[in-house]
Formats: C-alpha cells, structure tokens, sequence
C-alpha cells in the first residue's frame, strides 16, 4: 500500500525533525507520538477514517476542535492534558508550513486553535509528618517492601522527576565524602544532587542486597522489575498509591486525597523552602531553568504567609470604613457583580 502524505510527513517529524533538528529529548518525541496515537483513533472511531487512508487534507481545524472535544467528554480529560495534546498537534503543523506550502492556509487555521484557559489545581504535598508515616509503610521484611522505601526515600530526597528516577542506573550514584546523585532531566539537562546519609544507609542496603554495587552492573536499571527490566512510570505510580493508601487508613488527615509521584518532589521544595533555603538554591537542586517557576513554591506555603502577614505591623489596619465603603451604591453594584460572575 502506498503511504499518505500524512505518514510521510509525520514520520519525518518524529524520527528526523524533533530528534535531530530540535534536538528534542526522547521523552518530549514519545509524548507527542503519544498524541499521534490517540489522534488516529479518534479519527478511525470519530471521523470513520483509518490511519493507513488518512491525508494531511483529511485534517481540517474543525476537526482538530471536535478531537479537543472528545477529549474532554469522552477521555474524561482535563484541560491541561487537552491543552498539551494540542502543543503536539500545533508543533507538527508549524513544522508543515515550511514543507507543505500547498496547504499553508489550513495549517494557519489549525495553529489558530487556542489554548483553554484554566485555574491551577491547589498543590498537593506532604508535611513532614505526612511523609514520615508513608515511609513507615513499606514492609521491610521482604525485598520489594525494602525496594519500595529505597525508591520512596529517593524520589522525595532527590527531588527527582518520576522519568528521571525511572531512567537511574547504579552508575549515576557517587558514595564518598559527599554522597550524590546525577539525575538527567527535561532538555537533556544535567544536575548533581546531594543526599541525606539515612537515605544513602536505604540505598547501599537495596543495592547490596541486589548486587547493584558490583561493578559489572553498573548499567543495570536501579529500580527494575521481576523481569530485570526498568519500572516503568505506572509501576512507580502504583507504588505511591499502595503506600499512601496503606497511609491514609492510620492517619487520613495527614495523607492528601489526590497523590502522586509529582507529590515527593512538591514536598521536598516545600521543606526546603521552609527551612529558609534560598530560591535560587531550590531552582538549582529541582532543575528549573528560572526561579519563576520555582516561586510557586513561595505562593503556595501556608507557613511562609503567615510568616509574612506576623512581620506586618497590625496597628496598621484599622476599623474605619474607607470612602468607597459608605458609598451604598457601590456596594451593591460590586454585590451583583460578585454574584454575576
């Protein structure tokens, strides 16, 4: 069978565009083919089109719109997942533009698709209590209980994505005077992390026991399978959500209900954050590029805003009603507009 234009230049994009023109990382190339993937079933389900008879003049902006759609009411997904399928979609036909100029006005109208905006969800992390308990959940008595707290203790003590944890080998440990870990995160960027010596004493058990220190393992996958090979995202998640439900029974109030691997890393830069560890130091230990995104951090911690308001002198404010609050009328206007909105 003769391939569409569509699967040459798709095919185009992910094996030779992203990787080697953008030098894109892998994860980034397997998101976006992820996307692709639930496109063409949406457009064999949806459209009754079969990914092998799909043309790029098949893909119209109104159907791009219908697949957000379905996205949302059928996959049950959210709008940020919505808004991240559409990022693929968008990098695909900007990539078009400069190969298909045939179709540039279509592709024009697809990349005027917007982005949905939404309210960031409240941030999930642990106190310290909260984190102590989990970590009292794995059985140690048996080697995937004593597998399962080296790999907890190390995605909060890192701060380590849940790819990047995934992706460690016994060869990205240093055990010395100063005891770290090389962690490879977004971009292919590099970091140096240091670790505590409890969470070194858990490490250097697991690996001993799993023969993980001996040399000719070096490239072996830390954390694997009973196949020997990585554990994947999923399995790493449904790790997390045994031990924080086995959590939640002793203690509900200090477990969060939605928890995730994500959790341990918010966790971690909340601690630091509250033992009055700079900014910049914790933009550096997480792998943020700017100390914007790591300042959601500031704006989320209860403790730092009380912190702040108790430095506020409270003679300060007082009870005397300002102009605009006797003004009745302006109090109502804002009533009902309080209530329209």
């Amino acid at each position: 069978m003769k391939p569409t234009d569509f699967s040459k230049y798709l095919t185009d994009y992910l094996s030779r565009y992203l990787p080697v023109e953008c030098g894109v990382s892998g994860n980034t190339i397997q998101a976006y083919s992820h996307t692709f993937t639930i496109f063409l079933k949406y457009m064999q389900s949806e459209e009754c089109i079969k990914p092998e008879k799909l043309y790029l003049k098949d893909i119209t902006k109104q159907r791009v719109i219908n697949f957000l759609e379905w996205l949302e009411k059928e996959r049950k997904c959210g709008a940020s997942t919505r808004n991240a399928r559409l990022a693929a979609l968008h990098s695909f036909f900007r990539f078009l533009q400069y190969r298909d100029i045939n179709g540039l006005k279509e592709w024009q109208e697809i990349l005027s698709v917007r982005f949905k905006r939404y309210s960031s969800p409240e941030m999930a992390y642990l106190t310290v209590e909260g984190l102590k308990l989990l970590l009292k959940q794995p059985d140690i008595t048996n080697k995937y209980g004593r597998r399962d707290l080296a790999l907890l203790g190390l995605l909060y003590d890192s701060g380590a994505r849940v790819q990047e944890l995934a992706n460690l080998s016994p060869s990205d440990l240093r055990f010395d005077e100063t005891n770290t870990i090389r962690l490879l995160g977004k971009g292919s960027k590099v970091r140096i992390v240091p670790l505590s010596s409890n969470q070194v004493k858990n490490l250097k058990r697991f690996m001993l026991e799993n023969r993980l220190l001996e040399t000719q393992n070096s490239a072996h996958p830390l954390f694997g399978n009973p196949q020997g090979n990585r554990l994947s995202r999923v399995a790493i998640l449904d790790i997390v959500h045994k031990y924080a439900r086995m959590a939640r029974e002793v203690e509900p109030t200090l477990i969060p209900d939605k928890i995730g691997c994500h959790t341990f890393r918010h966790s971690k830069a909340m601690h630091m954050l509250e033992a009055d560890i700079n900014l910049v130091y914790i933009r550096d230990f997480l792998g943020h590029s700017s100390t914007t995104t790591t300042e959601v951090y500031a704006r989320a911690s209860s403790k730092k805003k009380l912190e702040a308001l108790q430095k506020v002198n409270p003679t300060i404010v007082t009870n005397k009603k300002s102009t605009w609050q006797k003004d009745g009328e302006l109090l109502s206007w804002l009533k009902e507009l309080q209530q329209k909105y």
